[in-house]
């Protein structure tokens, strides 16, 4: 069966296409503008780290240091360019995300239907939209049939309205959703013009909220740059007092305040973020938005739907049993005249483009077993949607002649009760339906019903049905789905099953697949019942959520939610909309799923495999991880560049600047890439996923972790200083001193980088997790430090002198007690977390 549309609809041509766009422009809302490349650079050399740098950079030209001034310049250009870099990176992920979250339309144009993506409808288009679809844009309906659509996102009325071509309303508006039917209508508005484009315009001033650890971060930070501002002064003031010279005053606030700014922190961020949500793209994981990747690290619950999630979604018939001769008869036997009114009936039941694979399947086996294919010679006249608890849905189809089939479908529970069927013959289907759940069988209950006249019932339930039985699909669990589920348990993560199904066939299903606590069931009824504690126990302890309805489900989420999980929500249909809202992570699928469920979630599984949401939570798990390392790196390495640049100044040593600018700029330059490009490339940790999950609620940084980390700079200040006094005793001068202090600090800076890889495993441990980033910027970091101690220009510049072997091992020495006793640390945490269990 096709679909019926009249021949007069033609859709437009190229040529009208190109006019109508260049009148009425694209199906986009007012966004804002994609930032160029002159843009994205004016908003980095807005940055703090880069206005200091401008800062120094004039300094020295005032005072005559061209050399170190045209340092500084350099050093500008490569900040800015690494900030460039990852700007334009993340952006592009992001852009790239955007690409593909945009939804597909069906157009008629030059009279054949075709999919377009939405941004290139245009005014006069004839688009279709069918149930389960968003419309996507401003149209008056020019064909439908029994068409019903939801306009809650524009009135906030969640009930389904009925529009038509002859109807008072047949006009339908972008971001709405088609709930039942089908229709053609004709666009008349797009873009900021549609009705929902003028309230998107009215709110693109609304800044979109920040995630907690985004909060959790810029506190930091800012906390950071205020000690940075009082450090600054209280420098400069007093080695005003020392000195009497402004400019050197001057410049060593400026450097202490660029030892003190962490502005990698909130760059290591976005960079984490946005990387991880491309990365997960590439593997069939469309995330919406980046800051969702932070979130499914922390998923406690995943409340999973069972049909083409566990199950393959294939929905063979492998059975069909028939009310008036109570046999069921098997696959070879579909094709006796004793099936055909079954058959026949199931299939007019089903939508006539079908788009579940039951219905799918239900077209086919009719086409195969019908003596005559009647499905051209009938229209659908009149349409129930599915609804009911359990759910039910009719259709009445009618030929040129008046004859009608009026066919019904759905639960069979719903089935048998709106037929006319005594208690005794009840209680057989019931028994049948519990032998076929038993087995594991999906069934639809399939009934008939004669209705003459043309103002219908309001409701379905209303029509005189006859029973006629079951059409038996078999949809096994999916190849290495036990596997899946074993690795979500041991990850510390419960498993809901929410199912439209009923409790035996559920039940059969999730035994099947290995579904912990698969006996302990409730249903959507008794869900709907229970008040805000009960329901709060309910899902507590519960595994199996059988006949649930929207509201139910819904109310599932919520209750979760309150009981302080973090719910990771999988739906396919429109009615799974709410709940994929409402949960902190809505994942629907890329195959199967609606557009509505499709907008409604903030992740889609392209390929409906539920073993891509357990990749996308290691993800989670391990970009949080590093980028927790990447900041406890910053923190670290840090303490000691501020020790360096102040306390030789605060206690009158002998060589109280020790460190210019451009050695802490130096060091800038070495740290950013360590911690926002090596660290974002870090692998996941071999025992990540089997952790429980951390806490939503839980601070980006525990005390005792910024203790360790804080602990760990101090460590090292005392080794830089214990250095500048062992060398300075020794009777080296101002640049020997320098040098060795600078030389230690580099070194623990590249074993610092090496040891925070992992909080848990050794340093040997962690070489195993191949990382080719740090590599290269190891091996860059020695080199350049070579070329500092004894290529005589660059030494000179940088006012080093050369180390002899001995130094160098005393330096390399230094560096490594103050951070190699972290493996120390390390080995003895291990070992009680042993002898505790």
């Amino acid at each position: 069966m096709s679909l019926q549309i009249p021949e007069n609809l033609t859709g437009l041509n190229e040529d009208e296409v190109e006019q109508s766009r260049q009148t009425s422009g694209h199906n986009r809302m007012t966004a804002p503008p994609k930032s160029n490349w002159w843009k994205l650079l004016t908003e980095i050399l807005k940055e703090p780290m880069l206005i200091l740098l401008m800062v120094i950079s004039v300094i020295y030209l005032s005072v005559g240091n061209y050399g170190e001034a045209l340092f500084m310049i350099v050093a500008l250009i490569l900040v800015s360019g690494i900030s460039f870099y990852q700007d334009s990176r993340s952006k592009k992920a992001l852009e790239a995300l955007e690409k593909l979250n945009e939804p597909l339309s069906k157009v008629i144009r030059k009279s054949t239907v075709v999919q377009i993506p939405t941004h290139e409808i245009v005014v006069g288009d004839l688009c279709i939209t069918s149930e389960g679809q968003m419309i996507n844009a401003d149209g008056r309906i020019v064909y439908s049939n029994d068409f019903t659509v939801n306009e809650a996102s524009l009135t906030g009325e969640s009930f389904a309205v009925s529009k038509g071509s002859g109807q008072e309303d047949s006009y339908v508006y972008s971001g709405t959703v088609a709930v039942s039917g089908i229709s053609v209508f004709e666009v008349e508005a797009v873009g900021v013009n549609t009705r929902i484009g003028k309230i998107g315009d009215s709110m693109t001033g609304i800044i979109e909220q920040k995630s907690p650890l985004q909060l959790q971060i810029e506190r930091f930070v800012k906390g950071m740059s205020v000690l940075g501002v009082v450090v600054f002064l209280l420098v400069c003031a007093v080695n005003w007092y020392y000195t009497r010279n402004f400019a050197e005053s001057l410049l060593n606030g400026l450097t202490l305040a660029m030892s003190i700014l962490p502005e990698e922190i909130p760059v290591a961020f976005t960079t984490f973020m946005a990387l991880g949500a491309w990365k997960l793209m590439q593997q069939g994981i469309i995330i919406k938005k980046s800051s969702v990747v932070e979130t499914m690290g922390s998923t406690t619950v995943i409340c999973t739907d069972k049909t083409g999630t566990i199950t393959e979604n294939s929905m063979h018939l492998k059975a069909v049993y028939n009310y008036k001769n109570n046999r069921t008869y098997e696959e070879v036997e579909f094709d006796v005249p004793e099936l055909a009114e079954i058959i026949s009936y199931a299939m007019w039941s089903s939508e006539p483009m079908p788009f579940d694979p039951m219905e799918k399947t239900l077209h086919k086996i009719y086409a195969d077993t019908q003596v005559e294919d009647l499905r051209n010679e009938y229209i659908m006249i009149h349409e129930y949607p599915l609804e009911g608890h359990p759910p039910m849905m009719t259709h009445v189809f009618q030929n040129s002649s008046g004859s009608r089939f009026i066919a019904a479908k759905g639960a069979p529970e719903a089935i048998a009760q709106v037929s006319e069927l005594s208690p005794a013959q009840r209680l057989t289907v019931r028994s049948y339906i519990d032998d076929f759940g038993k087995k594991g069988y999906r069934l639809l209950g399939v009934a008939r019903s004669h209705f003459t006249g043309v103002n219908f019932p309001e409701k379905q339930q209303d029509l005189p049905f006859e029973f006629l039985g079951f059409v038996v699909f078999h949809d096994p669990p999916k190849k290495g789905i036990r596997e899946v589920f074993k690795q979500i348990n041991e990850a510390g993560i419960e498993v809901k099953v929410i199912t439209g199904d009923n409790a035996q066939t559920a039940r059969t299903i999730a035994a099947q697949s290995g579904i912990i606590g698969y006996s302990k069931m409730v249903s959507g009824e008794e869900i709907a019942s229970m008040s805000e504690q009960e329901l709060r126990k309910t899902v507590r302890d519960k595994v199996l959520f059988a006949r649930m309805f929207p509201d139910a489900k819904l109310a599932v989420v919520n209750a979760l939610k309150k009981n302080g999980e973090v719910v990771a929500m999988l739906g396919d249909g429109v009615n799974d909309g709410p709940a994929l809202k409402a949960a902190h992570i809505g994942v629907a699928m890329g195959i199967k799923g609606t557009e509505m469920a499709k907008a409604a979630a903030s992740l889609v599984l392209t390929d409906d495999d539920l073993g891509k949401l357990l990749t996308g939570i290691a993800a989670g798990r391990r970009i949080y991880s590093n980028l927790k390392k990447a900041v406890q790196y910053i923190i670290s390495i840090h303490i000691p560049i501020i020790v360096a640049v102040s306390l030789p100044l605060f206690l009158g040593w002998a060589f109280p600047q020790i460190f210019t600018p451009v050695h802490v700029i130096f060091l800038e330059l070495v740290m950013g890439p360590t911690c926002s490009i090596v660290y974002e490339n870090e692998p996941m940790e071999k025992d990540t996923m089997s952790r429980n999950p951390r806490p939503l609620s839980e601070t980006f940084l525990t005390w005792r972790e910024l203790s360790l980390s804080i602990i760990q700079g101090l460590v090292i200040s005392a080794g830089i200083l214990f250095v500048y006094q062992l060398s300075y005793r020794d009777g080296g001068g101002e640049e020997t001193v320098r040098t060795m202090v600078f030389t230690t600090l580099i070194f623990a800076n590249i074993l610092l980088s090496l040891a925070n890889r992992s909080f848990h495993y050794s340093i040997f441990e962690s070489f195993r997790n191949r990382n080719i980033l740090l590599a290269y910027v190891i091996g860059t970091t020695i080199l350049l430090l070579a070329a500092m101690l004894y290529v005589d220009e660059v030494r000179s510049f940088f006012q080093l002198s050369q180390l002899n072997f001995a130094q160098l091992l005393t330096a390399f020495g230094v560096a490594a007690v103050s951070v190699l006793w972290f493996e120390v640390y390390k080995l003895v945490k291990r070992f009680r977390l042993i002898t505790a269990n």
